[in-house]
């Protein structure tokens, strides 16, 4: 069975792949993992368990994966009881990903809103334009998920005093976050710190990789999982989120979605 599963990835042009609850995952339960390699590891033993019960197919160009187990949908009546937050890393300008991204991890934890989406963009140099047209483009994406009511508040991801300045001013929903990466500031910049407190920003820190899925990293998890080559599949974006209960500060759920394209 599992070689019809390999056939179906080796054959497609897109894929969408969904961790479940990651919670229940061998890497999580062996201690602190790296975020990059425990997503490796979480989209290694999804595409395992996929390819081993699913069966025999017609080729396809979009495949979406999933665990059988892990289950993640939300009870209504839970609802108010829970934080649900998503960090969506955009690893190519693609545009319309965003609300794609947004509504894919919606209908997987059965939710109508999620109370906060914070945004991390591609590395690119910035010294000449702090408010770049992707950072705009992307902004708007995000500003029409709140307008629809599809995302409470949204955030944005290792910004400099510049950026966030730039991007505030500018925009008409404003971010409610930045966060910041400790392993290359140790300590919050003071011009930072002065425009978030000022503005009301809450700053965060995060540990995160700069390229949390490289694209040689991704064709080798999914080769090694599935048997088969794997060339030319480049990840458009990973969406990392997590459920909290509110009154005692306690993970309830948390997991991956990615999606990548064959020859991008």
């Amino acid at each position: 069975m599992g070689e019809a599963g390999a056939h179906v990835v080796a054959s497609a042009r897109r894929l969408v792949l969904h961790t479940g609850n990651t919670l229940c995952s061998a890497a999580v339960r062996r201690g602190a993992v790296a975020p990059g390699h425990e997503l490796l590891e979480c989209i290694s033993s999804t595409l395992k368990e996929w390819s081993a019960r699913v069966g025999p197919k017609q080729e396809q160009e979009v495949v979406e994966v999933s665990p059988c187990e892990r289950p993640c949908k939300m009870k209504a009546e839970d609802r108010d009881e829970l934080k649900i937050t998503a960090k969506i890393f955009l690893l190519h300008n693609q545009p319309g990903v965003l609300k794609e991204a947004i509504e894919k991890v919606s209908a997987a934890l059965g939710v109508a809103r999620l109370d906060t989406v914070m945004m991390a963009l591609p590395h690119t140099s910035v010294e000449n334009d702090p408010l770049n047209e992707h950072l705009k483009a992307s902004w708007l994406e995000l500003q029409q998920l709140v307008a629809a009511g599809s995302v409470a508040s949204i955030g944005t991801s290792d910004l400099d005093v510049s950026q966030l300045e730039s991007l505030y001013h500018w925009a008409e929903v404003k971010p409610v976050s930045n966060q910041v990466n400790l392993a290359s500031c140790c300590v919050m910049p003071p011009e930072l710190t002065a425009f978030a407190k000022e503005f009301d920003i809450q700053l965060l820190t995060h540990n995160d990789p700069a390229d949390i899925l490289p694209a040689a990293a991704f064709e080798s998890a999914v080769g090694g999982a599935l048997n088969i080559p794997a060339a030319g599949w480049t990840p458009v974006w990973v969406l990392r989120y997590s459920v909290v209960i509110k009154c005692r500060g306690v993970i309830k759920c948390k997991g991956f979605l990615v999606e990548a394209w064959r020859n991008l």
